[in-house]
């Protein structure tokens, strides 16, 4: 009976241990899985505030701007702008049959 008693005393603890470790990892792997969706939350946001910041550096006005300050660039005059309909033989441009 004392072998009996022991070895179900043995598995008792063994099965404990089991528990214990399980739960423990559990509780690992949920940390872990916290972390990554804080860390995914955070990377929405961050994308958040770089597709408005794409929004602002591709303004028309943005552009112009860097086109005549940097580039150097101005508006042509209207006397120097040429239309497609404005250019001898147009109509062939225009994929009109002479």
């Amino acid at each position: 009976m004392l072998r009996l008693n022991l070895l179900l005393l043995l598995a008792v603890v063994v099965c404990a241990l089991g528990v214990v470790t399980s739960q423990h990892k559990a509780r690992k792997l949920f940390q872990a899985l916290e972390a990554e969706q804080d860390r995914a939350r955070q990377l929405d946001v961050e994308f958040g505030q770089l597709q408005l910041e794409l929004s602002t550096w591709a303004t028309p006005p943005r552009i112009e701007k860097i086109a005549r300050e940097k580039l150097k660039m101005r508006t042509p005059e209207p006397a120097k702008v040429l239309t497609a309909t404005s250019l001898p033989n147009a109509s062939f441009a225009a994929g009109v049959a002479p």
